[in-house]
């Protein structure tokens, strides 16, 4: 079965404190965002890779890819208002009806490990439905106004992408109105009535966000 990856890089910089949008700034000498394409082509040099993209910033990106003589093929597509309209996006570029998988990332996790994707797509041909996932290790506390009270860590999970999915059933889910519960991908196909399957994750597949998690993604290197 055919695979896809719609990569989703739309972030602005402002929790990270730069006039850089975060997906471009380097690590170890090399953009984010190349890290994570990188990561995706040494998984499969077949798979397709659809890269989205704020109108805004892609010349940016060709000028990066000139300077850095990048060369993982992809498509991009024009980012949305949210991350929903940016995905839905990103499935419209892409032109097949045949059965096919498609993952969706953040551009900004360049850490996720080759086993992971492997376990997602593989459980997905099945399942339809894959997320990967990783323990909660902190202390959970959950607010009620002015008040808190502890709760089971153990019953919940700390989600991360790819999130894998049927080509047609993430088409449809995507065919809904847009509603702001709609963090993830899994929480649009979840709105079909559609259950979603849990994989394990791996720690070093962490969100940059932050000045810190760059001085974390230069310590994974």
């Amino acid at each position: 079965m055919k695979k896809y990856a719609i990569i989703v890089a739309g972030g602005k910089g402002l929790r990270m404190g730069s006039d850089l949008p975060k997906q471009f700034l380097p690590i170890g000498g090399i953009p984010v965002l190349m890290r994570t394409l990188e990561t995706f082509h040494r998984y499969d040099g077949e798979m397709e890779i659809i890269l989205v993209l704020p109108v805004a910033q892609q010349a940016y990106w060709r000028d990066l890819c000139h300077t850095y003589s990048f060369s993982v093929p992809h498509t991009i597509a024009d980012g949305g208002e949210t991350r929903f309209h940016s995905v839905k996006n990103g499935l419209q570029r892409i032109d097949t009806e045949e059965e096919a998988l498609v993952a969706v990332h953040d551009g900004v996790r360049p850490f996720v490990a080759q086993e992971v994707i492997s376990e997602c797509f593989r459980e997905a041909f099945e399942k339809e439905a894959v997320i990967p996932v990783v323990d909660m290790v902190e202390t959970v506390r959950l607010l009620a106004g002015e008040h808190s009270k502890t709760v089971d860590r153990n019953a919940y999970r700390l989600v991360q992408t790819p999130q894998v999915f049927h080509l047609r059933l993430l088409r449809k889910a995507y065919c809904q109105d847009y509603i702001p519960s709609f963090t993830d991908d899994a929480s649009v196909v979840e709105a079909l009535g559609k259950e979603v399957f849990l994989v394990k994750g791996n720690r070093e597949n962490i969100k940059i966000t932050t000045p810190f998690d760059i001085k974390v993604a230069n310590a994974l290197l």
